[in-house]
C-alpha cells in the first residue's frame, strides 16, 4: 500500500539521538538473546518497541490489552510508561486514540467500557484538527 502522505509523515517523525538509537538496539538485542517461546510474541514486542516513541504509550495501551502489554514489557525488560512519552507525534494518526480524545474519556476507551470502532487502525496522515 502506498501512502500519498508519506513525505509529510516522515517530516513529522521524531529524531533519535545516537544514545537513544543505541538504547533501542541494546534492548532489542537483549530481548532476542534472552527470548524463547513463540516468534509471534517476540515480533509483537519488538514492533511495540519500535513504534512506541512515534505513537506514545497511551496509543499502545489502547490497541493492546493489559496482559499483552505486560507480556511485551517482560520480553523487552522495560515499562512502557517509563520508557515512552504519553503521546508521540504520530499519536493523532491512531484512529482509536483520536476518537477516544473526542469522546473525552480515554481510560473508559482503554477498559472497553466505551466501544471504539477501528481502535487499532492507523490513518494515512496526522489530522491536525484532531
Amino acid at each position: 500500500m502506498k501512502n500519498p502522505n508519506k513525505q509529510a509523515n516522515l517530516a513529522k517523525m521524531p529524531g533519535r539521538s545516537l544514545e537513544q538509537e543505541a538504547d533501542l538496539i541494546r534492548i532489542e538485542r537483549e530481548a532476542i538473546a534472552d527470548f524463547y517461546g513463540s516468534f509471534d510474541d517476540l515480533e509483537g514486542a519488538l514492533g511495540m518497541l519500535r513504534l512506541g516513541d512515534h505513537v506514545g504509550w497511551r496509543v499502545l495501551v489502547l490497541i493492546h490489552n493489559k496482559r499483552t502489554i505486560r507480556k511485551f514489557e517482560d520480553i523487552l525488560g522495560i515499562r512502557i510508561r517509563d520508557y515512552f512519552p504519553a503521546e508521540g507525534v504520530g499519536s493523532k494518526r491512531s484512529v482509536g486514540y483520536t476518537i477516544a480524545l473526542k469522546l473525552g474519556n480515554f481510560w473508559k476507551a482503554v477498559s472497553g467500557a466505551l466501544k471504539i470502532p477501528d481502535r487499532r487502525e492507523i490513518a494515512p496522515k496526522v489530522d491536525e484538527g484532531a
